[in-house]
């Protein structure tokens, strides 16, 4: 099969098209025929690695020393079932699936960046909603998890003021949609180019973060959501994290290690069958132009999701 291999860690010139042996299923997993996947924030941190020296030893502990020890990076698949294992109930031959390679902080596992990949039956993996594409399929597990491990910290009641810093990206246009679904008063930081977006989304009002005094606009708010995490700072990013009521809370998405149960993940199937969340898709690329779409990403402007069309 065709897949991007990691060459080392680095630039996204040691990402390159290369043949390896198609895997074949267990037992108790599946081989997906991928027909599309993403390239996420996480991606382009275990590409550079590029951290201090102790979170870089620890991070090479998991992923390997020098380069990843799995070559094949990616976490999210959508895709066909093409073979199954004999254990397997849950899944047959043809489905049309999506599927996102962890279902724990010790249980993942990656391999997305290529033609096939074998995932167990339990794992995030389900049933591809009808009324949307591969490509979107593709766009919903890693914000959509990511952003339920932040509403999911919280209990948003109706008419509750939330604001969202980092509102266009794949975690923050999903954040804007479950946090709307509680119930929510929504209020995006972004930039102004943006602002129909999230807008479309949701969004109920819009302060744009690279306006003059932008912290002005600030109100108070039961709950603030930091999207991007330590990654991007502003004046009015450390503004936000004191606007609060007097029982409000602040949480980001750096805080601690996410979780992504199979709970969370087939509720996003079922919000998305509903059309309660609508995936965003800002570029797609074919798998041979996996390096120029980490590029891209790591331009830190992206909205919503970047997609590989494989």
């Amino acid at each position: 099969m065709k897949a991007i291999r990691c060459l080392k860690y680095g630039g996204s010139e040691n990402l390159v098209m290369s043949d390896f042996e198609k895997p074949s299923p267990k037992a108790n997993e599946v081989l997906i025929k991928i027909k599309a996947t993403s390239v996420t924030a996480s991606d382009i941190l275990i590409r550079k690695l590029n951290e201090p020296p102790i979170a870089k030893f620890i991070l090479q502990l998991i992923f390997g020393f020098g380069k990843p020890r799995n070559p094949i990076l990616g976490m999210v698949s959508s895709g066909v079932v093409v073979e199954k294992g004999a254990q397997v109930t849950s899944f047959n031959i043809g489905d049309e699936v999506f599927a996102y390679g962890s279902i724990s902080p010790m249980k993942h596992r990656f391999g997305s960046y290529a033609e096939f990949i074998c995932l167990p039956q339990d794992w995030n993996i389900a049933i591809k909603p009808k009324n949307v594409s591969f490509e979107e399929a593709a766009a919903i597990p890693y914000g959509g998890l990511l952003a339920s491990h932040l509403i999911n910290q919280i209990k948003i009641k109706n008419g509750d003021e939330v604001l969202i810093y980092g509102a266009s990206g794949s975690i923050g246009t999903m954040a804007i949609q479950l946090a709307k679904h509680a119930g929510a008063h929504v209020t995006s930081v972004c930039s102004s180019r943006n602002f129909e977006l999230v807008k479309s989304l949701g969004s109920d009002e819009m302060i744009d973060y690279t306006a003059e005094n932008a912290e002005l606009q600030l109100k108070t708010y039961k709950y603030v959501i930091d999207a991007v995490g330590n990654s991007k700072s502003s004046t009015l990013k450390e503004r936000s994290k004191k606007a609060l009521t007097s029982n409000g809370k602040y949480i980001s998405i750096d805080h601690g290690t996410p979780l992504t149960p199979k709970d969370a993940f087939l509720n996003l199937k079922t919000l998305a069958e509903q059309e309660k969340v609508k995936p965003v898709i800002d570029r797609i690329y074919p798998l041979e132009e996996m390096a120029e779409a980490h590029k891209y990403v790591e331009t830190g402007h992206k909205k919503g999701n970047v997609i590989i069309s494989v």
